[in-house]
């Protein structure tokens, strides 16, 4: 399967990286919700989280410990951020293609992305 995520990660489609390695791209979203929004996507095509195979476990780990890392570099990681996920078309996910929201800059309230 081919992603608009796969393209970033081919450098076919033009993105600001925050963080790369093997594994994963962090990027910064196109459409930010907070001052500090960044998408971390694994390198491995995984549609959702209902398609993680046990096997995908370290690198879903691995995910947010890339999350940790950027909070602190970002400067936000003692005051707060929020992670999210979505899972399918109901959940919100626009882009299948698994991917973890870092989101901070600004007191965030009740709402999710």
């Amino acid at each position: 399967m081919d992603s608009i995520f796969m393209k970033i990660i081919r450098r076919e489609i033009p993105a600001t990286i925050e963080y790369e390695d093997d594994d994963v791209i962090a990027i910064k979203d196109i459409n930010p919700i907070a001052p500090i929004h960044i998408l971390i996507i694994p390198k491995k095509f995984i549609p959702t989280v209902n398609d993680i195979a046990e096997a995908d476990a370290p690198l879903i780990g691995k995910l947010f410990l890339v999350a940790k890392r950027l909070a602190a570099d970002k400067g936000v990681a003692d005051g707060g951020y929020r992670l999210v996920m979505n899972v399918g078309k109901d959940g919100g996910q626009t882009v299948f293609h698994l991917h973890l929201h870092l989101i901070a800059g600004k007191k965030l309230g009740h709402e999710t992305t």
